[in-house]
């Protein structure tokens, strides 16, 4: 019995956990009870069938590459916002390369004026959902008048058997600007704290997955309110700089997408994940190839010109080793 003598190795792996904006994935199809009149094929788009099956295609062929090169396996979890309902997802998941991973989804209609919603997917093989919910973000404008936006969505699950507490967030944009706006995203940050302190309440020492396009940087006040004693790490602060980011507008660089987790993702124990990476998946064929946005995110319109991209923003993702 000479193999009693050694210790049996420790076994690890590589899981990907992303989150992407896949910029108004909207259907061809007008819905009349939301603001999507644009995307349908007489709309100001001219959004048609084609168009939308090449723009599913596009994003199902980039997501089954984020983090690929280090763990030859798709992502485990993807956060996704833009995406008008549940159709939208299923027609995702059954497009190309991910027709062949065995991908759940969880989504709800949110009471977005647009229609546009959050949604998680998830490897059935190693991500098992035990609850989910939509949080309603409610914040108001000075008259009072309640401004409809995305929900929070909340799912709790086992990543490979670890507990796991994931949001998916598409916090209130800056489109009236980002001083004007900023009390709705502060509301969002107060939000989701009045949830962790809920489900602290429950569960001791909870991993939290906490992703999304937050439209605002990692040093925002929101981004710090959400932060402050709250035992969480934003591995995206390292990531952002004046020559890179998630998004670009009007030539700068915005890093509002991020994933923060928890720090009882560095506890390196068996059984457990733990902290590994972080990046942003901006590789050459998601950009713009030429022209004044050269190097920017190839997105599927400028203005009302269709030139048939992605999305106007990188896919995030942070990686997990799993000690097992």
């Amino acid at each position: 019995m000479i193999f009693s003598l050694f210790k049996k190795k420790k076994k690890t792996s590589l899981h990907t956990i992303a989150f992407y904006n896949l910029e108004n994935l909207f259907d061809a199809q007008d819905n009349p009870d939301t603001l999507d009149n644009d995307f349908t094929p007489k709309g100001f788009k001219r959004w048609t069938p084609k168009r939308y099956r090449k723009k599913v295609s596009n994003l199902a062929h980039t997501i089954v590459r984020i983090g690929m090169e280090s763990t030859e396996r798709p992502p485990t979890l993807v956060g996704i916002a833009e995406v008008e309902n549940a159709k939208v997802i299923e027609d995702l998941i059954e497009t190309g390369p991910l027709k062949k991973i065995n991908y759940g989804y969880v989504h709800y209609d949110s009471p977005d004026e647009r229609g546009i919603d959050t949604g998680l997917l998830y490897n059935k093989d190693y991500f098992e959902v035990l609850f989910s919910e939509p949080i309603p973000l409610l914040v108001y404008n000075g008259e009072g008048v309640r401004d409809t936006t995305r929900d929070i969505l909340y799912v709790h699950g086992k990543l490979n058997g670890e507990p796991a507490h994931v949001f998916v967030n598409h916090w209130p944009s800056r489109r009236d600007g980002d001083v004007k706006t900023e009390y709705k995203r502060l509301e969002a940050a107060k939000t989701l704290r009045r949830k962790m302190d809920e489900i602290q309440a429950t569960y001791k020492d909870p991993n939290y997955i906490i992703m999304g396009d937050f439209n605002d940087n990692p040093d925002s006040k929101s981004i710090q309110t959400l932060l402050n004693d709250s035992g969480l790490y934003n591995p995206m602060e390292k990531l952002g700089s004046p020559y890179r980011g998630s998004a670009n507008y009007r030539r700068s660089w915005s890093m509002f997408d991020q994933i923060i987790v928890s720090h009882n993702f560095f506890n390196f124990e068996k059984g457990t994940h733990s902290f590994a990476h972080a990046n942003i998946f901006d590789e050459h064929t998601l950009m713009e190839r030429k022209g004044k946005y050269k190097g920017n995110p190839y997105r599927t319109y400028v203005g009302r010109k269709y030139i048939g991209g992605y999305s106007d923003h990188f896919p995030v993702y942070v990686q997990l080793k799993y000690v097992h």
